[in-house]
């Protein structure tokens, strides 16, 4: 459209140049020529662009394929790559994009419509602009309001107040305020704690205590199982004699009163004699364990997750070692953390 009323404007200048002779031509110095009498007039640029005119018309093309004509109070323009353009005195102006875009300006209404397969938009002089999208939403803005507002096909909206900051509401009644240039931090950074690195108790095909296991401690280990299984059967044995005297003295007691009184109290007594030697003998057990477990041995090159506690920490030779009695364990780095070996008095 610029390109073809550029080359109009040319020509009318150099028809206009020539004064009123009756016929008239003129050649530019890059190829381009004008003409004219008559009351007609022609020509053409360099570019390959032309136009003409006579008797209250006129037409244009230009170097790329647009074209426009024009005549009483009416002018059409095509553009070269598709887009449209015709204006009616009196009535208004339209235009066609090649997309399909649309844009509508009636004479004296002070609107402007715009539409496109996306939704429309119109400004109304004076008042303001609204627009509206393809799925519904719609946004509007009062002219010197300072206010511009949009809401959606859900019922939620929101407002913006020049100089003041925004509001929105959601479709369940939920608001939201910010004010203009008001700085919000960002939340602060989630903490995840530190988790230390899983012990494996396999450090190697070698090792001949993999995880502390050594022949003491399942010893010491397998001992505490047993004392357990043992408690579990004396008090079992317990029961069931304290259960057989009890069924003794029930059915001495369906002969005479006093068999009944002198059988329960003899299954008492016996179940009192069996619990005390089951527990006597549970406590004699557990010291004896307890004895052999606060002693255990440790293999020389064994390798433990922990040293033993209450250990001291000394330094020899620049090496930090942990004596527990009579023991020397050296702390070291694998893939799985930190063990401890037991290595020869340094």
């Amino acid at each position: 459209m610029k390109t073809i009323a550029g080359g109009l404007v040319a020509l009318l200048m150099m028809a206009l140049s020539c004064g009123p002779a009756a016929a008239w031509s003129h050649s530019g110095r890059y190829g381009g020529s004008a003409s004219g009498g008559g009351g007609s007039w022609s020509g053409s640029s360099e570019r390959g662009g032309s136009a003409s005119g006579g008797g209250g018309s006129w037409s244009g093309s230009g170097e790329r394929g647009g074209s426009a004509s024009g005549g009483g109070g009416s002018a059409t323009a095509q553009g070269a790559y598709g887009g449209s353009a015709q204006h009616t005195a009196g009535q208004g102006t339209s235009a066609t994009n090649a997309y399909g875009t649309t844009a509508t300006h009636a004479t004296g209404s002070g609107t402007t419509t715009a539409s496109n397969q996306y939704g429309s938009a119109t400004h109304t002089q004076g008042q303001g602009t609204t627009a509206t999208n393809q799925y519904g939403d719609t946004a509007t803005h009062a002219t010197g309001s300072g206010t511009t507002t949009a809401t959606n096909q859900y019922g939620a909206s929101a407002t913006h107040y020049a100089g003041y900051g925004t509001t929105a509401t959601g479709a369940y009644g939920g608001t939201a305020y910010h004010a203009s240039g008001a700085y919000y931090p960002p939340p602060p950074a989630a903490y995840y704690p530190y988790h230390p690195p899983t012990t494996v108790n396999v450090y190697g095909s070698s090792c001949g205590n993999c995880g502390g296991w050594s022949s003491a401690g399942a010893a010491a280990a397998g001992l505490a199982v047993g004392m357990v299984a043992g408690a579990a059967v004396a008090s079992a044995n317990t029961a069931a004699a304290t259960s057989n005297a009890y069924n003794a003295g029930v059915a001495a007691g369906t002969t005479t009163t006093a068999a009944t009184t002198s059988a329960y109290s003899a299954g008492v007594a016996a179940g009192s004699a069996n619990t005390a030697a089951v527990y006597t003998a549970g406590v004699a057990a557990g010291a004896t364990a307890a004895g052999a477990a606060a002693s255990p041995t440790y293999a020389m090159g064994g390798i433990y997750p922990a040293p033993p506690p209450g250990c001291a920490k000394p330094t020899v030779g620049g090496n930090t070692y942990y004596l527990c009695g009579n023991t020397w364990f050296q702390p070291n780095y694998g893939a799985n953390g930190v063990y401890y070996r037991v290595v020869p008095t340094p």
